[in-house]
């Protein structure tokens, strides 16, 4: 199974860091939340749309409605089937994108880091608060395995490996980790002057 495979793994981590981070560089430079996403085909891994957040467009543009968004501007007679493609996020998708992954027919998607990252290491709450304030969901509260989809945390998966490509894995973030760190701190310093309305 994909899960148990550290070298789709790789290539999971492998989008992010060359195709999703340089897009969110530019992005969070404009004004934008760090948030990104890519659609590969589940056959051959090969990357479909890559996209990052472009709220100050439109509150509504987070990474993954983004990468929906490019997604449906391909020409439908081109445009592979959803259920064909892996949905990866950067981060565990908030309430907005858990629907419109749904909506969209997607029967999947990983993300790297956890709502409580985005809270704690971003310093981004929203997705959480939402949660609770207008859902009443707590932390981990919603269906994370359902009718519609399964959804695998990219962490979880690492401390699952053996010992070599656990530790392996585990480097890896880390290493993506200090790239947000940085990406984060941009945002953080500069995101009083954009015009998020939750920022």
């Amino acid at each position: 199974m994909k899960e148990n495979n550290p070298e789709f793994v790789e290539r999971l981590l492998d989008v992010i860091d060359s195709e999703i981070i340089p897009l969110t560089v530019a992005g969070v430079e404009a004004g934008n939340k760090v948030f990104g996403a890519a659609l590969l085909r589940k056959d051959d891994l090969s990357t479909v749309v890559a996209a990052t957040n472009d709220e100050m467009q439109s509150p509504l543009l987070h990474g993954e409605m983004n990468a929906l968004k490019h997604f449906h501007e391909m020409p439908q007679t081109t445009r592979p089937e959803p259920q064909s493609l892996i949905f990866l996020s950067t981060h565990e998708p908030c309430s907005l994108c858990l629907s419109a992954i749904t909506w969209a027919g997607f029967d999947n998607f990983y993300y790297l880091f956890s709502h409580e990252d985005s809270r704690d290491a971003f310093s981004i709450p929203h997705d959480l608060k939402i949660l609770k304030e207008v859902f009443n969901v707590e932390p981990g509260g919603y269906n994370r395995s359902n009718s519609f989809w399964q959804s695998y945390g990219i962490r979880e998966m690492v401390e699952a490996f053996d010992d070599k490509d656990r530790l392996d894995g585990l480097k890896r973030i880390e290493k993506l980790q200090a790239r947000y760190d940085h990406i984060s701190e941009v945002y953080q310093n500069g995101k009083a002057s954009n015009n998020i309305p939750l920022n």
